[in-house]
């Protein structure tokens, strides 16, 4: 058995994995492969509209809010929301946490004024930054909820006299929180929630229509949601498997179990990084992210030991980011308590080893 820290695609649940494994070979004992039904079946219609009523049911979302599934990723994201959202001249604001908040931020700067309230940067994005006011002329104000690269995460989300918009690729369906409190929220699959291959928007339906703007019609939230998320052919086994996924959430007690166990995950590992006289953790205690658990060695000679020391104990995807260095272990909703025991114990053993 493999333990999967990477940090994206990450790991799926085993039960999701064989599901989509008998789909791919026959998919409703249709004889056919997911791979290759028609999108518009009244089989595949019914993925997505379980798909669809298993976020609003899993995200507690009241019915001023739509659904849609798109291609593209996060990335893709970081264009639409702007292209929807923000008119020429208008001003948006931004929070500034990390790699993928910058990159948002450098694409809204195409399509209006981008207002940049507080960042980390200088810091190396080793704090969410704190103590800043949202302009209540701004169109919207977006933050990240969880920063993969860095290891830091929002615990709470701010109150905000604008629409709040929220990329939450990586901790989606992790932990509890006020989804009708946001104007939007969109999240790639590929931490928690699926495969690589497709974008979960979910959009506050009164925002939309109102620029005078003429958008591309595949950049168009409005015709996604009208089509039902099949405006062209969608990205089906990625959204099949995160509606598998979702499914999968649920019977373990929805968000709020998943929160509980992600909890004591976390707990479990920074608890051996404070410890353990080898390492340290890399962002302030108060914003660590409990889904990307960053830390570097005290003596950084020995990082490649350890690298190759876990990787005969059968742990992967635990190499830090370039931008950090060290070690990140991501600890996403299908990650067992059993991996990150497994994990402490290989620390504790190389420090036994280096004593």
């Amino acid at each position: 058995m493999k333990h999967n820290f990477g940090a994206g695609p990450g790991i799926l649940p085993q039960e999701v994995l064989k599901q989509a494994a008998e789909a791919v070979l026959n998919f409703n004992n249709s004889g056919l492969s997911i791979l290759e039904i028609s999108h518009r079946t009244p089989d595949f219609e019914s993925v997505v509209s379980e798909a669809c009523s298993l976020v609003k049911e899993l995200l507690n979302l009241n019915d001023d809010y739509a659904i849609t599934f798109l291609h593209g990723g996060a990335s893709m994201q970081f264009a639409m929301v702007p292209f929807n959202l923000l008119g020429a001249g208008e001003t948006a604001a931004y929070l500034d946490s990390g790699t993928w908040a910058s990159k948002a931020i450098k694409e809204a700067k195409f399509f209006g004024n981008v207002n940049v309230i507080a960042s980390s940067k200088e810091a190396n994005y080793t704090f969410i930054p704190k103590d800043y006011t949202i302009p209540a002329d701004a169109k919207y104000f977006h933050v990240t909820s969880n920063n993969t690269i860095y290891g830091t995460q929002l615990h709470e989300f701010p109150e905000s006299p604008v629409p709040l918009v929220s990329d939450m690729s990586s901790d989606i369906f992790s932990r509890v929180f006020d989804a009708n409190k946001f104007g939007l929220i969109y999240a790639g699959a590929q931490k928690n929630m699926g495969p690589a291959g497709v974008a979960l928007a979910i959009i506050k339906k009164d925002l939309l229509g109102k620029l005078d703007r003429k958008i591309p019609s595949m950049l168009n939230y409005q015709l996604h949601i009208e089509n039902g998320s099949m405006y062209n052919t969608p990205p089906v086994f990625a959204i099949y498997v995160s509606m598998l996924t979702l499914r999968w959430v649920k019977a373990q007690g929805g968000v709020a179990a998943m929160e509980k166990i992600n909890n004591k995950k976390a707990a479990t590992l920074y608890a051996e990084i404070d410890r353990n006289s080898l390492f340290k953790g890399t962002c302030v205690a108060e914003d660590r992210s409990r889904m990307n658990v960053c830390f570097i060695m005290e003596n950084q000679e020995l990082e490649k030991e350890f690298l190759d020391f876990v990787k005969k104990a059968d742990i992967v995807g635990l190499k830090g980011h370039r931008s950090v260095g060290g070690f990140r272990a991501s600890i996403y909703n299908a990650l067992p308590q059993s991996s990150v025991d497994h994990l402490v114990n290989v620390m504790q053993e190389f420090e036994n080893l280096k004593k």
